[in-house]
């Protein structure tokens, strides 16, 4: 579904992207981890169009995304709130979102109804504008506008952070129903190691612009994964990848 070729992006003189070539396929889930400057946020945001690479180019079921339109109608993406229309109400949100989709007001309704849990009688009928809700309501409400738009390629960056637990399972759930029952290509980033390595089937180990490693999740990633984080570098990484970059 997605193709990555020759991808680079310059900040200051850094290379802060540099992907030669990744392929996620349609119906993957896969996780993005790496420490914070890693570039994760910048190859999502070029996955989506929203800054240009020096050099490079993401295909997205087979068109290129720079200079087209048609990857927009099946992408749904939650970076951050600057996602958000922070002037309008959670409902007025989903109401706008929805009629972007062709989805009358009944049909919004009855979506959200399905989003009880989640919500846990916080964002709905408050009277509050999207400003003024907390930053883990920020992100349901942005969560749940990308879910709303029933999306065949889903892109969420950090969604475990700043919910509570309990949303935090209910979110995992159903990242996990979305891919395994209806076949959503789900690419997300996270800190949270637990988390990204239960909900997503292949793992991208990002640093200082590189792809380092990519793991298939088993039982033993996540130990894989806090031993890497937790010094650095990991003799059960590292490794392998300089035994990839010399052959």
């Amino acid at each position: 579904m997605i193709t990555i070729s020759n991808l680079k992006k310059i900040y200051n003189n850094v290379l802060v992207v540099n992907v030669p070539q990744l392929e996620i396929a349609k119906g993957e889930s896969v996780g993005l981890v790496g420490n914070n400057g890693a570039g994760k946020t910048t190859l999502f945001r070029m996955i989506l169009d929203l800054i240009r690479p020096e050099s490079g180019e993401v295909i997205s079921n087979g068109e290129a995304v720079a200079g087209h339109e048609n990857w927009k109608n099946y992408t749904a993406s939650y970076l951050d709130e600057g996602f958000l229309i922070d002037y309008l109400t959670p409902e007025e949100y989903f109401y706008f979102i929805g009629g972007l989709h062709q989805q009358t007001q009944a049909h919004v309704d009855d979506f959200l109804s399905t989003l009880t849990d989640f919500f846990n009688g916080e964002i709905l009928k408050k009277g509050k504008y999207i400003r003024d809700l907390s930053k883990g309501n920020q992100s349901k409400v942005g969560i749940a506008s990308c879910l709303l738009q029933k999306p065949e390629l889903l892109m969420l960056d950090e969604p475990f952070a700043n919910i509570d637990p309990s949303t935090q399972i209910r979110l995992k759930n159903m990242l996990k129903s979305m891919n395994k029952q209806h076949g959503v290509t789900t690419l997300i980033s996270s800190h949270d190691l637990s988390h990204i390595t239960d909900v997503c089937d292949r793992i991208l180990l990002m640093e200082k612009g590189r792809i380092i490693k990519d793991i298939a999740t088993s039982s033993s990633t996540l130990a894989e994964l806090e031993d890497y984080f937790a010094v650095g570098q990991s003799a059960t990484l590292l490794p392998q990848i300089d035994e990839e970059e010399n052959h």
